[in-house]
């Protein structure tokens, strides 16, 4: 049963990328009643094209261990399934990008000039944030830009479904950026592409990391009333 009686509305308010995790493990059979739940999702023509490997313990480890050797290679460890940015982004989505991003290390007290200080954090990306639990989502190849759109329909159900259940999560699309060595480690071929990981577990409610306000753009820039 969920954890609370929540609306639709009450979820999406609650939902927000938790950047810090607690060690408690999470029931095996809560996530597979949420991924049962999940299914609901819309996919164009009934494709379902998400396919999704979940780790927990040494199998999530050994990810975390391949990709942080990788990592240690610097620029030529990189293998980027895609560009998770548009290569010539402009205002206003520059501004929304590193302004959460300045907002984000501003919670955590680490100040522009604080390099490596910046690298650290960033790093506990590839550390899923200590979740004890991890979601890839990848699909096939053949997959098109309405596919990846259904991907995202569903990672957003499963993410609402998290917070019923008390639980909290972090889309991470920052593992692309070395699928290749994830999908290895996870024995998915070549025909597959990595979309995105999923951090999941329960949230550490006294991390500042996971208290600033995460600011959204207002209706006037994003929605044009036309006939109203």
């Amino acid at each position: 049963m969920p954890a609370t009686d929540m609306s639709v509305t009450g979820a999406l308010h609650a939902r927000r990328s938790v950047r810090a995790f607690t060690d408690q493990a999470v029931d095996p059979a809560l996530l597979e009643g949420i991924f049962g739940a999940a299914q609901r999702a819309p996919s164009g023509g009934n494709l379902q094209p998400w396919q999704v490997t979940v780790l927990t313990g040494e199998p999530w480890q050994a990810v975390k261990d391949a990709v942080a050797a990788r990592i240690a290679m610097g620029r030529e460890g990189q293998e980027p399934e895609y560009d998770i940015y548009p290569r010539a982004l402009t205002e206003p989505w520059t501004d929304r990008r590193f302004g959460v991003g300045e907002a984000l290390y501003a919670s955590l007290g680490i100040p522009r000039e604080d390099k490596a200080g910046r690298l650290a954090r960033f790093m506990d990306n590839y550390r899923g944030f200590n979740a004890p639990v991890m979601l890839f989502l990848h699909c096939s190849r053949i997959m098109g830009p309405p596919q990846w759109s259904d991907m995202g329909m569903w990672l957003q159900s499963v993410m609402l479904l998290l917070v019923e259940h008390g639980l909290a999560s972090c889309p991470q699309e920052c593992w692309a950026m070395y699928g290749a060595t994830v999908r290895r480690t996870l024995g998915l071929d070549d025909g597959q592409i990595l979309f995105s990981g999923l951090a999941i577990g329960y949230a550490d409610t006294d991390a500042a990391v996971n208290r600033w306000p995460v600011p959204r753009a207002p209706l006037g820039e994003v929605i044009d009333w036309k006939g109203f």
